[in-house]
């Protein structure tokens, strides 16, 4: 049963949520596998809980964001950007009811800034995004260059020795 996607901004497959409790990380064995050196072994969990997607880094090395703020513990609403480290994806999900439930930690973010439509997740809002310059290679060639090569998986295999 599908319960969200993750949608990787600047392009990509969406990711499917298919648990009510997701494990994300490099490792093989999580639930949501991000391939890249600068996302930890286990960085976060995403857990359903009663119709909405609470986000918990696990203490990753570079951190967990909701809407570009670094986050230990908090909600993510329809629409809201979720960031692994530099990868940076949108949620997209039905919410069900007003708002989420008390959860020890939880931080919720401002919402009294959101319309009704936002908060029911019926409207996408667009991420600040910083311009990039005129030197810097498109994201998705970047990723495609970087995920098979023997570089990349060397440097993955030393940062799985260090963090381990």
């Amino acid at each position: 049963m599908l319960l969200g996607e993750l949608v990787p901004i600047g392009g990509g497959d969406p990711i499917p949520l298919l648990k009510d409790k997701l494990q994300v990380g490099r490792r093989p064995n999580c639930d949501i596998v991000l391939r890249f050196p600068n996302v930890s072994s286990y960085h976060c969990e995403l857990e359903l809980i009663e119709g909405h997607w609470l986000v918990t880094d696990l203490d990753s090395r570079n951190g967990t964001k909701v809407n570009g703020e670094r986050v230990t513990r908090r909600w993510a609403f329809p629409g809201d950007q979720i960031g692994f480290a530099k990868h940076k994806f949108e949620i997209f999900y039905t919410a069900v009811g007003d708002a989420p439930p008390e959860v020890e930690g939880a931080e919720s973010p401002e919402v009294f800034g959101q319309s009704l439509m936002e908060k029911a997740g019926l409207v996408r809002r667009k991420p600040k995004r910083a311009p990039l310059p005129p030197s810097a290679k498109p994201i998705k060639e970047v990723a495609m260059a970087a995920s098979d090569s023997d570089e990349s998986i060397a440097l993955d295999w030393l940062s799985d020795v260090e963090e381990d």
